[in-house]
């Protein structure tokens, strides 16, 4: 059970880890070269679109199967390996920490700015920088767990 928890552990955060990196280096890039009102009409669609079953499912897992993976015993794990799956899977929290207390309430404002009276290039410089800060460390603690938890599976 422990190895079956470990290796969905290792599954869910690569996966998410993928999802986020080629939003920092593909989509983010892109988006950037278009205009103001294309950007930020583009970026409502992508926020009302992501957060689905599938999307939700992964973000859960990315913090359930690392702590389920830490507190099922298993005889001949390291405790290297053990604090590589606890520091893997803090980094997973932390990284949903900057999701929902940076990225989600950027998303949630520049929803709330749109309108007639909505000038695009203010709700672009409003949201985009700070968005893409907060985007890359929490792309860079997801990388972290699933550096972390890999190294534990191979240990």
């Amino acid at each position: 059970m422990a190895t079956l928890l470990l290796a969905l552990a290792v599954a869910s955060t690569g996966l998410y880890a993928g999802f986020l990196l080629i939003f920092l280096t593909g989509i983010m890039p892109a988006l950037g070269r278009l205009t103001d009102a294309a950007f930020v009409t583009a970026m409502r669609r992508v926020n009302e679109t992501v957060p689905r079953a599938v999307f939700m499912a992964v973000f859960l897992a990315v913090a359930v199967f690392p702590i389920a993976a830490y507190l099922v015993p298993v005889d001949g794990r390291t405790g290297t390996q053990r604090w590589l799956v606890l520091a893997g899977f803090v980094c997973a929290v932390l990284n949903h920490l900057v999701t929902v207390v940076g990225n989600v309430p950027l998303n949630n404002a520049l929803a709330a700015a749109e309108g007639p009276d909505e000038d695009p290039a203010a709700s672009r410089a409003a949201f985009e920088p700070r968005w893409n800060a907060y985007h890359r460390i929490r792309t860079a603690l997801i990388v972290a767990a699933f550096g972390l938890l890999t190294a534990a599976a191979v240990g």
